[in-house]
């Protein structure tokens, strides 16, 4: 009986002094060093990529965002970026924000999707065509009317961007050469030169738009 006793003893004893161990090692000495490493090597990314603006964070170059008037219109003096209706509209979720992402789901000959992609092509028609620059529905491109998987995606083709140029430079009184270079300058070409394709961070071009137009 004495012998049980202290056998059983012996193993809670060391199995709290293993459970006191790896809780020291894997829930505090690990995770230090591993946010030490990533602090020190990959600072910006450890934070979340952050884009700033005036000093002050405005947004992360991996989330998309948009980019309404207050009765929830696109203002249309910013590039806007592509749709984001994976994300829909619930109780818990709207638009771009973080707490749900994903792709519509719905198959290509769907109606509710075919009648989503008729609308935003007119509206990306009407909304981008000027006195001088009339776009037409075969200018369109399909970023700009459909949503990525994630619904986040914070990039646009420079197509798209360029597309844009001729709007948001009467928008914001510019010229649209003073436009379409900031555009060219914020190009991002393929990951090492042969992944993906050439895209434009739309946060980021707005910024550099807001700067622009203030110096003018």
């Amino acid at each position: 009986m004495n012998n049980s006793v202290r056998n059983t003893g012996r193993l809670l004893s060391a199995g709290l002094r293993a459970l006191i161990v790896l809780t020291v090692i894997c829930g505090v000495i690990y995770p230090l060093a591993v946010t030490g490493i990533a602090q020190v090597a990959f600072n910006d990314k450890a934070n979340g990529s952050e884009i700033k603006s005036g000093g002050k964070v405005v947004g992360s170059s991996l989330i998309g965002q948009t980019y309404l008037t207050k009765d929830g219109k696109p203002d249309l003096k910013w590039f806007q970026p592509r749709p984001s209706n994976g994300l829909g509209e619930n109780s818990v979720n709207t638009q771009y924000q973080l707490i749900l992402s994903g792709a519509t789901n719905l198959a290509g000959d769907n109606k509710d999707l075919i009648k989503q992609v008729k609308d935003a092509k007119a509206a990306v028609v009407k909304d981008n065509s000027t006195a001088d620059f009339k776009v037409k529905p075969s200018d369109v491109p399909a970023e700009a009317v459909t949503s990525s998987g994630s619904g986040l995606d914070p990039h646009i083709s420079p197509a798209y961007a360029e597309l844009q140029a001729h709007r948001v430079a009467e928008k914001n009184h510019l010229d649209v050469q003073q436009v379409d270079k900031l555009v060219a300058d914020h190009v991002d070409g393929r990951i090492l030169g042969f992944m993906g394709e050439p895209r434009v961070n739309v946060l980021e071009l707005n910024i550099a738009l807001k700067d622009l137009a203030a110096k003018n």
